[in-house]
Order: structure tokens, then sequence, then C-alpha cells
């Protein structure tokens, strides 16, 4: 059925008792033909009657033109739909007469005696009531099987409804471990560091010191949206200019230090972010060549956190935690590998247990802040009618284009 603007609620109920100058039409007999559409006939009556209704809906700046415009779209929605043997019967009319007038808060006797009182026939109405009906259902018979919407839609479309920050960064990397005895070494490396303003500097310093998978592209870290970062680091980044180093951050079993290559503002706004779920599964020997080669056979086989717990089967149960958090309620070291990851992806650069654990690092899933509130039912059902209106639109146009349409 044709959308008519909400306004019209007000307009129906304000035009009760007004009555409406006939709209301007050409000096032709009022049954004559103004328009073929494939032999169908349109009359000037017709027009007259649709431009007066469109006048008491408040629905168009042109009333006669967009009554000619929109009984072109009803002959053509009308004859596709009788090819395709959909007809709706008498019934079915009169309830979408209802529905229409209810959301005027009318009743169908109501609403009807409006429109006479303003010089629109019954039949009018009843004619516009049909067309959009039967096309509806043409639609829905048509279409309705390539409408569906799978669950990544409607997650994409309650993020892209989020407030976060529209900030990218690009930085790069260097995470030192810090083992037993070597505290002051480290520190007095990653300070030396933290004075480099060349990229390419840093990037060497990333080869030979950083224990994290980045270190053979030199710390390179792709664009992140600055909201994926942990909270505690938000500030430190941006505060930075391009060359720029953060000083040391101290982490669990390590030290962290990033550099600013470049920082841009979107058009993108990423979405806040309520809960954080991974797992961690806890590997002994720390970062030795043995317990690394373990880690990514581990990986080979899992794509998803839950593969995990048939890897942990008969292990004690410490040996693998899953928890859902707030962002800022992460570990900072835990909250920026999970900011570098996909759900299904893993990190083996944390340590535990002074360097003598390997934290294998799986992100599960990220859930919008907005989802907590967001009813998913409705916004499949939007998104539906959002493409069985998008493919029903390149239907009619397609319907045009073929139609061969005369106006006399």
């Amino acid at each position: 059925m044709q959308v008519i603007p909400s306004r019209f609620l007000r307009a129906v109920i304000c035009a009760a008792g007004l009555a409406l100058a006939p709209a301007a039409l050409p000096a032709q007999g009022l049954f004559s033909p103004a328009i073929l559409v494939d032999e169908m006939v349109i009359t000037n009556y017709e027009i007259q009657q649709r431009a007066r209704m469109i006048e008491v809906l408040n629905s168009g700046s042109d009333p006669v033109k967009l009554a000619r415009e929109q009984l072109v779209d009803d002959r053509l929605r009308l004859q596709a739909a009788k090819d395709a043997g959909i007809n709706p019967s008498d019934a079915e009319v009169t309830d979408g007469m209802a529905e229409f007038a209810q959301r005027g808060n009318l009743s169908l006797e109501q609403f009807v005696g409006v429109l006479s009182q303003n010089g629109v026939d019954e039949q009018t109405f009843r004619d516009f009531v049909t067309a959009g009906l039967a096309w509806r259902q043409l639609v829905q018979a048509r279409f309705q099987a390539r409408a569906t919407v799978s669950d990544e839609e409607v997650d994409r479309a309650l993020s892209g409804s989020g407030t976060g920050s529209n900030v990218r960064v690009l930085l790069s990397e260097i995470i030192i471990p810090i083992r037993p005895g070597t505290e002051a070494q480290v520190q007095n490396l990653a300070e030396r560091i933290s004075r480099y303003r060349s990229t390419a500097e840093f990037s060497a310093a990333a080869r030979e010191y950083s224990a994290t998978a980045t270190r053979g592209e030199g710390g390179r870290l792709p664009w992140q949206d600055l909201s994926a970062l942990p909270p505690v680091l938000r500030p430190l980044v941006i505060g930075l200019s391009p060359g720029e180093v953060t000083a040391p951050i101290p982490i669990q079993g390590a030290v962290a230090l990033f550099q600013m290559r470049q920082l841009e503002e979107s058009g993108y706004a990423a979405p806040e972010i309520a809960s954080v779920d991974y797992a961690t599964y806890y590997m002994a020997g720390g970062r030795t060549p043995e317990t690394l080669a373990k880690a990514r056979v581990l990986a080979s086989k899992v794509d998803r956190c839950d593969d995990l717990y048939a890897i942990a089967k008969g292990q004690p149960a410490e040996v693998l935690q899953r928890q859902s958090l707030p962002p800022s309620e992460l570990p900072t070291d835990v909250a920026y590998e999970l900011s570098k990851l996909d759900p299904g992806e893993i990190s083996t650069a944390l340590t535990r247990s002074n360097g003598q654990t390997l934290m294998v690092l799986m992100l599960c899933n990220r859930t919008p802040a907005v989802t907590a509130d967001a009813d998913r039912q409705q916004v499949t059902i939007g998104l539906r009618n959002q493409r069985l209106n998008q493919m029903s639109e390149a239907y009619l146009s397609q319907l045009r284009s073929n139609a061969h349409i005369v106006e006399k």
C-alpha cells in the first residue's frame, strides 16, 4: 500500500467540514480518457477524485501531478497482480480500508464521511486500497523468499546504531616481556625506545625486541577504531602526534609501547561495546619455542571458543577460563590484545606466572551496548520490510519502463 505521511492524521480530522476547491484539470470531459497505460484507461474523473483525496490527506504539494503518477502505478500494480492470479476479496479490501482509517483514529464510516464532505467518492478510496493491497500480496508472494535477513545483518544494524567514537588510529606496537632478573634492563630499553620519533627506528626495535605477532612487520598494526582500544590506552594514544611514542606502559609480565603513525576521523561511528566474551587457555612453558609451536598447533584446530572445551577435556579446570566482562573491567594487557582480534582469532603474546605460563587468548564475541535494550525481532522485521520495499520499487520501475503510456 502506498505510504501516506503521518501528518495526514491531523489533516483528516481538520478537513472535516471544509469544502475543497476542485483540483485544476484540463477542460475535457470528466469521463474522457486522460492517460492510457497499455490500453488501460485512466479518466479525468479518476484524476480529479484522486487529487481531491490527496488534498484531504495533505500528502502532496502538487495533487494533480501526484494523482496522475499514482494512478499509472496503480494500473501497473493491478495488472501485475492479476497476471499472478492475485485478486483481493471484497472483505480483504474492506478490512484494508478500515485499517487505513484507524491510522487517523477514525472508524471506516467516519473516514468515508470526511472524504464525502470533501467531494471524494467511497469508490475512489476503495480503488486506492485495492491497488495497494493487491501489490502487497504480489510482493510478498514474489519476493518473500529472497528477503531473508541473517543474524550477521541484524548484528551490523544494531552495531551501526551505536554512538561510539569516529576516530581511527594507525599504530605500531612493541611489547617487551619481563623475565625474572630483567626488570631494570627492560625498563631502560623501553625508556630509550619511547624517545624515538622515527617509524624506521621503532620498527627495527619491534623486530628485535617485541613478543607480539606483529614483530615481523615491524610492529605495524592495521587501522583501529579508538573506541576498540582499552579505556586506559585511549587518552595516551589520542595525545600523540605522528611519530611520537607513549611512555613505557607496565602490563602484567611485560612493558608496552605504542607509536602513532596516523590519525583520522571517519564518517562511521564505531559502536560502544557493552561486554567482551573471551577465553584463555594456559600452557606451561611460557614463550619457549616448544610451547609456541604447541600453541600454533592448537590454533589450527579451533575456529571458535567452544572448540577449546574439547582441547581442555580431562585437564584441571583452571587450564581454561571463559569470561564475559565490560571493557572497563578487562586487564589492560588482555583488553589490548583482544582489541586486535576478530571473533575466533587467537593471540599468544601474553604470559602469566612471571613468564612461565603462555596465555592463549581467544576472542569469542563482542556485544554492542545498544543490543542490551534493542529488540532483535523488530530490527529483523524492519530490515526485511526494507528489503521487500527495495525489491518492489525495482519491480515497479521495471513495469513502468516496459509499459506503453500515452497521456492525452
